[in-house]
């Protein structure tokens, strides 16, 4: 073979293999869309019935390879003062010492430590749970709902964006973390469940 014919071979090998590489989906940087968010927790009331609320202030983000299906890098941090749970001084006492402590501990954080699959577009998200100073580990089950481009405005040079919504839900103690005011004489309930809804948008 001449050194001609085989620049034509290694030519005709090394274009599709560049056009596959750039058509394959690369990991991508999320940020979590505050506008379109939603941290909210049950937490049962003297047994009578499941108090709902919410943190109305968070941001974060995370990389996803939507064509291998993996998520890495999940951080987000709550503003501990936006709790809500519509009832004033509710909201007053929980900003107080006997739970969240807001001015010693404005934030609580949660970093993801690994992630697997369970399913097409369902896995479990471990991560650390960072609330009142201590550090413990918290499991999400995590639905990929969809992505794609928003039908409304809002992008770069007026495209539109791309987004991800996911929802999310787990549990924990908050005894655990050292939040223990109403546990015992059952006032107010240990576990915490999370409910999670998010959008985010690819940067």
């Amino acid at each position: 073979m001449t050194r001609f014919s085989r620049s034509l071979l290694a030519l005709a090998v090394a274009v599709p293999l560049a056009f596959a590489s750039q058509a394959e989906a690369a990991p991508e940087r999320y940020r979590i869309d505050s506008e379109h968010m939603a941290i909210g927790f049950l937490v049962q009331h003297i047994g009578y019935a499941s108090t709902l609320g919410q943190f109305r202030e968070a941001e974060g983000g995370f990389t996803f390879d939507e064509q291998a299906r993996t998520l890495t890098d999940l951080k987000v941090s709550i503003k501990t003062a936006s709790v809500y749970t519509a009832h004033e001084k509710r909201d007053e006492h929980l900003r107080k010492a006997d739970f969240l402590n807001v001015a010693k501990y404005p934030e609580m954080t949660f970093v993801m430590t690994r992630a697997e699959p369970t399913g097409a577009r369902t896995g479990k998200v471990t991560g650390d749970l960072t609330l009142l100073g201590v550090t413990k580990p918290v499991t999400l089950d995590v639905t990929w709902n969809k992505s794609g481009e928003y039908p409304f405005g809002g992008g770069v040079l007026g495209k539109p964006n791309y987004v991800t919504g996911i929802s999310a839900r787990g549990s924990f103690k908050r005894s655990d973390f050292g939040m223990d005011y109403g546990v015992a004489d059952g006032l107010v309930g240990d576990d915490i469940q999370l409910i999670i809804e998010l959008e985010a948008i690819r940067q």
